[in-house]
């Protein structure tokens, strides 16, 4: 089991599905499951602060992820959940303790049903969701590059980008429930002057010294 967590705008989906690939395992992107609800919630007018309201929403509702997309029930929302209202409402979501129990809760389901076997990716990958991973990355890079990479992307103006991610960091490292923090054994990898070949390469090096894996499809 590989881990990598880390803030927004390191590209930790992007670099974690290639080292999946590269290794022959299956990828897991927690953050949709979160991105997936908050849709859910927005879709049905409930109250983002009332996580009593949230739950019965989600509850109501089929999760999935397979090959790279998300599905709500049985549509893909892979491009829907990375809208604007979503992306501003997230992390308020993801902030309430019952809703994170309940979704981690699928996310190891994922996990048990592909034997431990994959690349999974998030923010408490490490810390709360599989804390007996075999290998933990805490993907990072200065706020600056983040942004910079992220405003490329969107098409969005940089200094709008590096304020979003100030305030998504904030939220995300101060809430009281599995805030985001660098596993104790975790690798830390800076990407800030690494090009994406070589942080995909280097952590499929990382997870192959570490958990003897072997494949290499690129």
């Amino acid at each position: 089991m590989v881990t990598v967590d880390g803030p927004g705008g390191t590209g930790k989906s992007t670099v974690s599905r290639a080292v999946a690939e590269r290794l022959g395992l299956p990828h897991l992107d927690t953050g949709a499951f979160y991105r997936a609800a908050t849709l859910a919630a927005l879709e049905a007018g409930v109250d983002l602060d009332d996580p009593v309201a949230i739950e019965e929403v989600i509850r109501k509702r089929s999760f999935r992820q397979e090959l790279g997309s998300m599905y709500l029930d049985d549509q893909d929302v892979s491009e829907l959940i990375r809208g604007e209202a979503v992306t501003l409402n997230v992390s308020k979501v993801s902030a309430h303790a019952s809703i994170r129990a309940l979704l981690v809760d699928y996310q190891r389901r994922w996990v048990n049903e592909h034997d431990d076997r994959a690349v999974v990716e998030g923010r408490d990958i490490g810390t709360v969701v599989l804390p007996d991973a075999t290998i933990k990355i805490y993907l990072d890079a200065r706020p600056e590059v983040r942004a910079q990479r992220r405003a490329s992307q969107s098409g969005e103006a940089l200094e709008a980008v590096l304020e979003d991610l100030y305030r998504r960091d904030r939220l995300d490292s101060t809430r009281e429930t599995s805030p985001l923090t660098v596993p104790e054994d975790a690798i830390v990898v800076d990407s800030s002057d690494m090009e994406f070949e070589e942080v995909v390469a280097h952590i499929a090096d990382l997870a192959r010294a570490r958990v003897g894996l072997n494949s290499d499809r690129t």
